[in-house]
């Protein structure tokens, strides 16, 4: 599931626009400044950023500004009242890939963010391909040569998670928060439990690996 973070200081703006993409499918977190969206990316793994402008602390010029400095690529859809040419182009120009005016068309801003996810290389289709190995969001199953096997919930998001960022590394806290919620009374330890059982599954596949980072935590690699 694609994780979306929705950045508006306006509070009933993050809770429509929560619950409309949450009715896409989408996982949300919320937060109502550009600061307080850069301490949510430090510990959640984030696909798509929805971003208002007008905000206090850092705007959302600000925030696309900082984040494309560090060479940060990650999707980000600006939605604003500000509806003049010279008002996209500053946002275009900040570096935000998509640009909305408000009020906001829920239709068009859901196909707008397929579109920036796709751009992204992000399996938007629901299946990664490395090799003879195919992952099926849909079905939680891996295929290989006509050998297909179903995995449980936790461990199909686990394994889609790492495959859908190959050589990223994911803390064991990113992972928690991702897979099973911010708000789980499940301990970090049970990643690692899980990452143990991905191993022994697919210990003869050598499509792609789990490796350890020691005083980090876990990133795949694909070696096809």
């Amino acid at each position: 599931m694609f994780h979306i973070l929705v950045t508006d200081d306006d509070k009933n703006t993050r809770r429509l626009l929560k619950a409309v993409l949450e009715a896409g499918g989408y996982t949300i977190s919320l937060a109502e400044n550009g600061e307080a969206a850069l301490e949510i990316m430090d510990r959640e793994v984030i696909d798509l950023v929805v971003l208002d402008i007008m905000m206090p602390k850092m705007d959302g010029y600000e925030f696309t500004k900082a984040l494309r400095s560090v060479n940060n690529n990650l999707p980000i859809l600006m939605i604003s009242a500000k509806q003049l040419p010279e008002d996209k182009k500053q946002g275009f120009l900040a570096g935000t890939d998509d640009y909305m005016t408000k009020p906001l068309d829920e239709e068009e801003m859901l196909l707008r963010i397929k579109a920036l996810l796709s751009r992204a290389k992000i399996a938007t289709e629901h299946k990664i391909t490395i090799g003879d190995v195919t992952l099926d969001y849909d079905s939680f199953t891996v295929s290989k040569n006509g050998d297909t096997q179903e995995l449980p919930q936790k461990e199909f998001l686990l394994l889609y998670k790492l495959l859908s960022y190959p050589g990223k590394i994911f803390t064991r806290i990113q992972l928690m928060d991702e897979i099973w919620g911010t708000e789980s009374d499940t301990g970090w330890e049970t990643v690692t439990v899980h990452i143990a059982r991905l191993r022994k599954r697919f210990s003869g596949w050598k499509e792609f690996e789990i490796q350890s980072v020691r005083g980090l935590g876990y990133r795949a690699v694909k070696n096809v």
